[in-house]
């Protein structure tokens, strides 16, 4: 077996995203059977160790499949801040406020109220109380699920194929795996209900959000702290600024555009600037 099909056996996807769903739904599964009474914490600590788990199967596979070097090269690209260039922390930092001002602003032509400021009001007074907020959220969600799908799931999927069809397959199979949160007591999900609107623009949502994580996270050199931190802005920026229904419906259709227009302009097979591969193939 020559090198590099001992590299691609050690990053199989599949098996990657088998361990992680399978690890989730042994504790999300039970916790949807399980009522939210008092004491709510059984329920809660099953909700939040399910959402550790890819990350644990991501470090296991890692530990046991691969090389030191690719251990290396794992945690460095999610503590190395500097493989994100400036233009690409403005992307990471604006991109998600400009699709949510743009889809406000577009309700409100129509006769719309736009966004919902109660939540972001809450902070006018006491700001500092956003910076455990802040913490929270990225500890409970973007930073255990980059560190695995994109620092781990993503790598092995682009080993085999293109970026575009490497970000629809890891697109598909992060929503899949979201599913037994619409039945969990006390989620965000359970709260938007099965088969509502709101159902199902989360559902449009994540594969344009996952062509655009592609996109930044190839043209970061690889950057795993690319995704945790636009995966956080995601969430941080729909916490604060709740969209009006038909907003809504806008802003998930402005994600399909984005995704859309970055395929056509940076090519799907690795969403990047054809200057960059030549300078990453000199490089090499």
């Amino acid at each position: 077996m020559s090198e590099s099909e001992r590299d691609l056996n050690r990053s199989n996807p599949w098996l990657f995203f088998g361990l992680a769903l399978g690890l989730t739904w042994l504790f999300w599964i039970p916790a949807a059977l399980l009522p939210l009474a008092e004491p709510a914490w059984p329920v809660l600590a099953l909700h939040y160790l399910g959402g550790v788990m890819p990350a644990a199967a991501a470090i296991l596979l890692l530990c046991t499949r691969h090389t030191s070097q690719e251990r290396r090269d794992y945690w460095q690209r999610i503590i190395d801040f500097k493989r994100i260039g400036p233009k690409w922390y403005a992307a990471i930092l604006l991109t998600v406020p400009a699709l949510t001002a743009l889809a406000a602003l577009g309700d409100v032509v129509l006769g719309g109220m736009g966004a919902e400021l109660e939540a972001a009001a809450r902070f006018v007074d006491r700001p500092l109380a956003l910076v455990p907020f802040a913490i929270f959220m990225l500890l409970f969600g973007p930073l255990p699920e980059e560190v695995a799908w994109r620092g781990y799931g993503l790598e092995g999927l682009q080993n085999r194929r293109n970026a575009l069809v490497s970000s629809l397959i890891l697109g598909g199979v992060w929503t899949a795996w979201h599913l037994p949160l619409f039945f969990i007591d006390g989620s965000y999900q359970h709260g938007l209900g099965v088969g509502t609107q709101g159902f199902w623009l989360f559902i449009l949502d994540m594969v344009p959000q996952s062509i655009l994580m592609t996109w930044i996270y190839n043209n970061t050199r690889r950057s795993t702290l690319s995704a945790v931190l636009f995966h956080f802005v995601v969430n941080f920026v729909g916490e604060l600024f709740g969209l009006a229904p038909r907003a809504e419906v806008l802003y998930i259709a402005l994600w399909w555009v984005a995704a859309v227009v970055v395929t056509a302009i940076w090519g799907p097979q690795r969403l990047v600037r054809r200057e960059r591969l030549e300078l990453e193939g000199r490089a090499a």
